[in-house]
């Protein structure tokens, strides 16, 4: 997979389009556009029937243009990147660098289109992108965009390190009510590749998202905790917190279902498909070669994982 670095150096997990599905689209977009272009025509010639040779000839190159470039320009810069055929298609057209185009980049790409596309028969535009490694044809090149596939097969996520064993626990009083999804997003697609990146670089990425991380919280990062190993904390927190509401609903849920039906009476642990924790099954002997338990595996704790975070010094 061809995948994007943005300015920032973080990878995106956008696969560049490649012919086929980027002739599909285009199939599409030109199928609309020319049904509204005859349309146009049709309306224009019934409304200027009087007018002489010129002033139709004016006419009709005025309702091409407008049409046939200014229509798809204009609904590439409104919906950043999708049109009728890339939205059926799955496809969008971003900037070299993953973000989302503006009016300038729509305007090359659709001049250049007229020329790759229109007057060739798109074949210009098929030399163009079979050459290239991602897909691109002349317009993308000149406009420095790429057409990227939005709907791709779900993979395995990656995992989010754990924080330091010091770190752990320490923020369970922080308000994270106001941080967004986005941030969110940006600070796991830090951590999952925080070791592909640069030493500089992720020393940057990691400042500038604690920083964002904690005015969102209110709170400052404390002083000698590093900043990826802040993030990682964090992250680590408002996992916990999600899995203890899981937890309790599942826990009143399984207390709901030991009632039976509407009688209201409460059934036996056996009965309702659960037992206190704790709870050893009588078998009226006991075992006297019964495994003795590790230490520490009474109460569930395990050694920490490895988390490539060094404790501060």
């Amino acid at each position: 997979m061809s995948e994007l670095v943005t300015g920032d150096a973080v990878v995106l997990g956008l696969r560049p389009a490649k012919l086929p599905s980027r002739a599909l689209a285009l199939a599409i977009d030109l199928a609309v556009v020319g049904t509204v272009f005859v349309l146009v025509s049709i309306g224009l010639a019934i409304a200027t029937a009087t007018l002489d040779d010129a002033a139709l000839a004016a006419v009709s190159v005025a309702a091409f243009l407008l049409v046939l470039v200014g229509g798809p320009i204009a609904v590439e810069t409104l919906s950043h990147g999708r049109s009728l055929g890339k939205l059926a298609c799955g496809l969008r057209v971003v900037r070299d660098d993953g973000g989302p185009i503006r009016f300038r980049h729509a305007l090359v790409r659709g001049a250049m289109g007229v020329v790759e596309i229109l007057m060739t028969f798109g074949v210009v535009a098929c030399i163009a992108s079979l050459v290239s490694e991602r897909g691109r044809r002349l317009g993308d090149v000149f406009a420095g965009t790429l057409v990227v596939r939005e709907r791709v097969p779900a993979g395995r996520a990656a995992a989010v390190p754990p924080p330091p064993p010091w770190l752990v626990g320490r923020f369970a009083g922080l308000d994270l009510s106001a941080v967004p999804d986005s941030l969110w997003l940006a600070v796991r697609q830090y951590l999952t590749r925080m070791h592909q990146l640069d030493a500089r670089v992720g020393w940057s990425m990691a400042e500038r998202l604690a920083g964002e991380l904690a005015a969102r919280t209110g709170v400052p990062v404390p002083e000698g905790v590093p900043a990826g190993a802040y993030l990682a904390a964090v992250v680590n927190e408002r996992q916990a917190r999600d899995a203890r509401k899981v937890f309790a609903a599942a826990r009143d849920g399984a207390a709901r279902g030991g009632f039976e039906g509407q009688t209201g009476r409460p059934v036996s642990g056996a009965a309702a498909g659960w037992a206190p924790v704790g709870a050893v099954p009588s078998t009226g002997t006991a075992k006297a070669d019964a495994p003795v338990p590790e230490p520490g595996a009474e109460d569930g704790r395990v050694p920490p994982a490895a988390t490539g975070f060094a404790p501060p010094a």
